[in-house]
């Protein structure tokens, strides 16, 4: 039986929720060069695989968070599996925006949460952090607790163990970088020659630089 780890990583190769371009870099909005994007909500579309996240991220809150009182999801690419997580646990849900509304209450959490509740956050995608912390810092002056964070899925960049360090919140992700890498050479999806390049974007993804010498 495949760890989830290596099973969800092969899936999201399969719908091109994950897509490598070793010598064809992605731009990020960041102006960052990137061999890899990732669009996790295309898991909506799959039930298998929307299965296969939500069971694990459950088996996961259930194992690891066991006093949970609420569940939150980050907006937007988390709002749809953090309310199926939710749902499927019997547990209050919110979202958080990543701004206020601009109208009306300009809510930042939707929803309704009790000061002192335990709260777990649901993420997509951790790349550096400062999303999903921004999320943390919100529901912490809310009044309650952020006792986790569990993620689809994680570039593993060393600023984001550090940032998740630094606000002292715990987090487990159901597929990661690594694993997904591991899979994409067994799968002939990559080959070995592309694999220096997509370690080497990890280590330091703000200055790295895609070799295109064999580029036509």
């Amino acid at each position: 039986m495949k760890q989830p780890e290596r099973l969800l990583a092969e899936k999201l190769l399969e719908i091109s929720a994950i897509k490598l371009q070793p010598n064809n870099p992605f731009t990020w909005a960041s102006g960052w060069n990137s061999p890899i994007y990732t669009d996790n909500r295309k898991t909506l579309s799959y039930p298998e695989i929307r299965s296969i996240i939500k069971v694990e991220m459950c088996r996961m809150i259930l194992e690891n968070y066991p006093e949970a009182d609420a569940i939150a999801g980050v907006a937007t690419g988390a709002i749809a599996m953090g309310a199926l997580v939710a749902d499927t646990l019997n547990k209050p849900y919110v979202y958080v925006r990543s701004a206020p509304k601009d109208h009306g209450l300009e809510n930042l959490i939707e929803g309704n949460l009790k000061p002192g509740q335990k709260v777990v956050v649901i993420e997509d995608l951790i790349s550096t952090g400062g999303s999903s912390l921004k999320a943390v810092e919100a529901i912490r002056k809310a009044g309650c607790e952020v006792i986790g964070m569990v993620a689809i899925f994680t570039y593993q960049f060393p600023l984001a163990v550090e940032n998740f360090q630094k606000a002292g919140v715990e987090l487990l992700t159901v597929s990661n970088y690594s694993a997904m890498l591991e899979v994409a050479v067994e799968t002939n999806y990559i080959q070995e020659s592309d694999l220096e390049a997509l370690r080497e974007w990890r280590k330091d993804p703000a200055n790295w630089v895609p070799n295109t010498k064999n580029e036509l």
